[in-house]
């Protein structure tokens, strides 16, 4: 994100220490009138942690990211990230955050390498000895595939390259934070699967803590460590894509061809089922398939299960099984 004015002198080094949640969000409200909108979200994330946040429309999503952000005022509640309260964070502060927008404002007639390094050029007076910012620029145009067009326009870029460009602008003072927005939309399957690896060298080797939406539920199985389900105001689901599975489902199903015939079975065992299968039909078995709950299942399972009204029940009976 941009930072806007100059500090009168380089600040002291700052950040979080190992044992330190980036983000620690309890009892999070938030009121417009007399709509209550968040009902009591509470979360954590860790340094170097990947968070999806998923939910239905008009379930507070976009309310909680910019309360994070220090860009809207909470009702309630008690929330600090990178150790500072959003609504009284400091240039200092904001400079350790980055963001991605769904779009962002127009650029058209700047080139590409000399906005970045204009953009990154307000980070230096926040470089510290354990982050030293910006980017450097070169680094950054080929690790988000744009070294082709780094001289190019940004009027003149398609509107994949431009997300990518959304996605270095977001970066270029390397964020602790990094909020996404749907990051992917308008990607092509290839540059996907380049900003899904940007991603993860962001949070394995920058310890970059992420916190993303998306409607692509394929995207948030394979980035995110931790799966967040709002709904109604509240985190009604809270863990890997794996836990969320097995919450909803304890049943695997397993097909396969035999003699020219196609079978299934739904077992509660899948490892000791397909053992057992080999050991009775050996080379007779072909085309095996084992299928488990994927993330959409689950999440359309949770959603309607809460929207039902078991939303409470669940999630008391989901946070015991997980303590």
């Amino acid at each position: 994100m941009t930072i806007v004015g100059q500090p009168e002198r380089t600040p002291e080094p700052a950040g979080v220490l190992p044992e330190q949640p980036v983000l620690d969000v309890r009892d999070l409200r938030m009121r417009y009138g007399s709509t209550d909108v968040l009902t009591g979200v509470t979360f954590t994330a860790r340094p170097g942690e990947v968070l999806t946040l998923l939910g239905p429309n008009g379930a507070g999503k976009t309310t909680t990211i910019e309360i994070l952000e220090g860009f809207r005022m909470r009702s309630a509640g008690e929330v600090t990230v990178l150790g500072v309260d959003p609504a009284h964070g400091d240039e200092r502060w904001r400079a350790r955050l980055g963001v991605v927008l769904q779009s962002w404002r127009d650029h058209s007639k700047w080139r590409v390498r000399e906005l970045l390094g204009h953009l990154g050029s307000y980070y230096l007076p926040y470089s510290t000895d354990q982050v030293r910012r910006p980017w450097d620029i070169d680094e950054l145009v080929d690790v988000v595939g744009l070294t082709p067009h780094a001289h190019k326009r940004v009027g003149r870029l398609s509107g994949g390259q431009r997300r990518r460009l959304d996605v270095a602008i977001g970066i270029v003072g390397r964020p602790e934070l990094l909020f996404l927005d749907e990051p992917t939309a308008g990607f092509d399957p290839e540059a996907r699967r380049e900003f899904h690896d940007l991603v993860h060298r962001l949070s394995d080797l920058e310890q970059t803590t992420i916190l993303l939406t998306t409607h692509d539920l394929d995207e948030a199985e394979k980035l995110a460590d931790r799966i967040l389900i709002l709904a109604g105001g509240s985190i009604i689901a809270d863990g890997s894509a794996e836990q969320l599975a097995r919450r909803m489902s304890s049943e695997a199903e397993v097909k396969w061809s035999q003699g020219g015939e196609r079978f299934v079975h739904a077992t509660t065992d899948a490892t000791r089922y397909v053992r057992e299968l080999f050991q009775q039909h050996g080379d007779g078995i072909t085309d095996l398939e084992v299928r488990r709950a994927t993330l959409e299942d689950t999440y359309m399972a949770l959603v309607r299960e809460f929207e039902s009204g078991r939303g409470a029940t669940a999630l008391r009976e989901f946070e015991g099984a997980n303590r």
